[in-house]
């Protein structure tokens, strides 16, 4: 093929005469430009067909993977760290159950009172009274208060206050008032006590 000529000829073409009935007779360079036009489409094409959604796929694939991978990791860390949760856990709950034996029930509110006036007529007090209040109920346990007020020396009521913490069952000390009895060496002692119990959840029994 002289290139010259063909270049000539592509120069001197009449492009608007072209007939595609004709492309034959085309000077060969143009020839060669549209063969070479049509492979390009036809491999855009088909990439776009066939290959496009394969990449999607394999771009989602990746992704999946990478996901995976990243829960395999984690969970594999979890796995490794079970032994000490597993012995984290049972001391939590044996810790619980050492609370939860501390907090008494309804039923044992008039054995916990009872105890608490021995405590003082241990101490050589005199009890005035111990008037319980209304429970108050919170998301997980329920709030048992009490007023109590009585009377005695200063070494008596703080030996009383010592015993009453130190009961197997949990007793919290509030709003203290100590005042002098009048005509009297004593001192009288009033406060707010509470006491706690659970509130069991639905479908559990109380404990």
């Amino acid at each position: 093929m002289n290139l010259r000529a063909e270049m000539r000829r592509l120069r001197e073409l009449d492009w608007r005469g072209l007939d595609l009935k004709e492309s034959g007779s085309w000077p060969l360079l143009l020839q060669w430009l549209c063969c070479l036009l049509v492979l390009g489409l036809t491999f855009a094409g088909t990439h776009w067909y066939l290959a496009g959604p394969k990449a999607d796929e394999l771009q989602r694939a990746e992704a999946e993977e990478e996901r995976l991978l990243l829960d395999y990791r984690n969970r594999a860390a979890q796995a490794a760290r079970l032994p000490d949760m597993l012995e984290q856990m049972a001391m939590l709950e044996s810790r619980m159950d050492e609370l939860m034996a501390m907090l008494p029930s309804g039923a044992e509110i008039p054995s916990l009172i009872d105890s608490i006036s021995e405590s003082a007529l241990d101490h050589r007090l005199t009890i005035d009274f111990i008037r319980l209040r209304s429970t108050v109920e919170r998301d997980f346990y329920i709030e048992r208060p009490f007023d109590l007020q009585v009377e005695g020396d200063y070494h008596h009521i703080a030996g009383f206050l010592a015993s009453v913490a130190a009961l197997p069952r949990i007793v919290t000390l509030h709003d203290f008032v100590l005042a002098p009895v009048e005509d009297s060496d004593r001192l009288r002692l009033s406060m707010l006590a509470r006491t706690y119990s659970y509130r069991p959840l639905d479908g559990e029994e109380e404990r």
